[in-house]
């Protein structure tokens, strides 16, 4: 890493926000070099020597991290918990000293692929309404999916929030009980649970097999493990693709929900 860099890039190395909100950051006259206010977009400054403030907060870059966790089933997506539940962070919270954080949720009985970083950036287009990253289920309900649904499932159900359909439904002929496979981008909150429900089926299973292209192989119920150079590079191509998406979106005055 270069001795200078600018503002923005410092600022979203260390976990704060995008390297865009923290351009808003600096243009609202929030950030401060050494105690001086700076508001010139480009600015740069030194990677140790410098003293940056945000809303009168000193912050400092650190090492980027990524990790996943095969979340498992009665465990909490957040940070902490007053009700003293578990949470994802108690099985990730000696995997590193830098401050990371999960990107996006999983319901509190919903397993599987988890990510974790703090890279600021990342996070923010992975889970960006526009995104659509893509994400992969099993599932598993009762009683057993009949025919006349899973055709409607494959044609989209109606939902209080709108139609939701799919990418791809089918049944999963490598599992040893009744499974299915649902493969898509939409990141509406619970989708598949309100589905089912609509349709009369309670989830027994349901298992993030995969996100933006990262799978739990090899890894057992509360295992997490570092990404490889080979599947961040992947996340980082993901995401400049995002931020294209997003920004053009935004650049008309809106985002798709």
């Amino acid at each position: 890493m270069p001795e200078y860099i600018r503002l923005n890039r410092y600022i979203a190395l260390s976990g704060l926000c995008s390297r865009r909100e923290a351009d808003k950051l600096i243009a609202n006259g929030l950030v401060k070099v050494n105690g001086e206010k700076v508001t010139q977009l480009g600015t740069k400054v030194h990677i140790k020597k410098d003293v940056v403030e945000v809303r009168g907060k000193r912050i400092k870059p650190e090492p980027t991290v990524y990790l996943i966790l095969n979340k498992p089933k009665n465990t909490i997506t957040t940070l902490r918990d007053e009700k003293g539940r578990i949470t994802v962070m108690d099985y990730v919270r000696r995997a590193t000293n830098v401050r990371i954080y999960p990107v996006g949720r999983l319901d509190r009985n919903t397993t599987g692929v988890l990510l974790f970083t703090n890279d600021g950036e990342l996070a923010r287009y992975l889970t960006h309404p526009s995104s659509e990253v893509k994400k992969v289920y099993a599932v598993r309900v009762k009683p057993d999916l009949k025919e006349e649904d899973y055709k409607k499932i494959c044609e989209g159900v109606l939902l209080e929030d709108g139609i939701f359909k799919p990418d791809a439904f089918y049944f999963n002929e490598l599992s040893d009980k009744p499974e299915w496979i649902i493969e898509m981008h939409s990141g509406r909150n619970r989708v598949i649970r309100r589905m089912f429900a609509q349709l009369g089926y309670k989830v027994t299973k349901l298992d993030r097999i995969a996100f933006a292209g990262l799978t739990k192989k090899g890894l057992k119920r509360g295992q997490w493990r570092f990404l490889t150079t080979k599947e961040i590079g992947m996340l980082k191509m993901l995401v400049g693709n995002l931020k294209r998406k997003v920004h053009a979106i935004e650049d008309r005055g809106g985002h798709r929900e």
